[in-house]
């Protein structure tokens, strides 16, 4: 076993993982069991309290127990000794395995004992969901979180070590700042982390969810409600939020007719068109008197009977 001085994040958790179990893309075959280290009762395998992941998948977890019962579990569950109690194991790594064969009633799975400290078991959970199961951004920012406050690293040790910018586990981290009901929002995939990002900075941000899950809104009209919103910054911007002007995704033929006539004039057209109706506007927008000169020539070059 390699020596501990030289484990953790100092050494990247992709090193740690390769030490431990093998690549999600390869195949694993029956010989795997016979290297694990043994069998042992299910009852005195237990989940680690630290696992960042909260939820499973049940469609997945089913489709997994199913294969389970038919050919039972190819790759063994990486365990320590529990501590406080060296005859029960913690599971490192393959918690979905350990729950699956429960469900399918096996009375021993195949194990594969190796001695890690909190700070590898944690930091194996965390990069084994990033990079096999993708966890939910409430989960990750808490993985990520739980390695900074019990174990004293860094954003920047941790974007290196993961192989993220230091923008996105910041950015993560932020997201843990949103009320329980809006992160709930978050795991059940109702918003996006880009609409929870946008609430971040607003006074209102349960109010707000609700409106965006209503309306469908983009993560664009998202950042938009959240300013309008943030215009009233006194006691009544909460009695505000129900006239808020609705925001709508242009259609694909005005974006389109955008396009051709910004090109056309080299300066930027917005078309707005009232759904449900004929009528609308365009907006023409210049930088430069030089540019309102060549549209006023532009536009009083053709007569009114259409000869120029």
């Amino acid at each position: 076993m390699a020596d501990k001085k030289s484990r953790g994040l100092g050494r990247g958790l992709s090193a740690l993982m390769a030490d431990v179990a093998p690549k999600a893309e390869e195949p694993v075959s029956s010989a795997d069991v016979s290297r694990s280290d043994r069998y042992v009762p299910i009852e005195l395998v237990f989940p680690n309290p630290d696992q960042p992941r909260r939820t499973f998948d049940e469609e997945k977890l089913d489709e997994l127990t199913e294969s389970i019962k038919s050919k039972g579990i190819f790759q063994p569950l990486i365990v320590r000794q529990r501590p406080g109690n060296q005859q029960q194991f913690e599971i490192v790594a393959g918690e979905r395995r350990w729950r699956a064969a429960q469900r399918a009633k096996l009375h021993q799975v195949p194990v594969i004992v190796r001695e890690f400290t909190d700070t590898e078991v944690l930091e194996i959970a965390i990069i084994e969901n990033i990079q096999r199961s993708d966890l939910n951004p409430v989960e990750e920012a808490a993985g990520y979180r739980q390695l900074m406050d019990r174990f004293g690293h860094t954003q920047e040790k941790l974007a290196e070590a993961m192989g993220k910018s230091r923008s996105h586990i910041a950015n993560l981290l932020r997201l843990l700042n949103l009320p329980d009901d809006v992160q709930g929002y978050l795991v059940s995939g109702q918003l996006s982390a880009g609409h929870a990002r946008a609430l971040i900075t607003s006074d209102h941000p349960s109010e707000l969810a609700k409106k965006i899950i209503a309306g469908g809104l983009s993560v664009r009209e998202t950042e938009r409600l959240v300013k309008q919103a943030a215009q009233g910054n006194d006691d009544r911007a909460g009695a505000q939020l129900g006239k808020l002007k609705p925001v709508i995704d242009k259609d694909s033929d005005s974006k389109a007719l955008e396009g051709d006539l910004s090109a056309a004039l080299g300066m930027r057209v917005s078309v707005d068109h009232k759904m449900g109706t004929e009528a609308g506007s365009i907006t023409i927008s210049y930088k430069t008197l030089d540019q309102l000169d060549d549209l006023c020539a532009l536009l009083s070059a053709t007569n009114l009977d259409g000869s120029k």
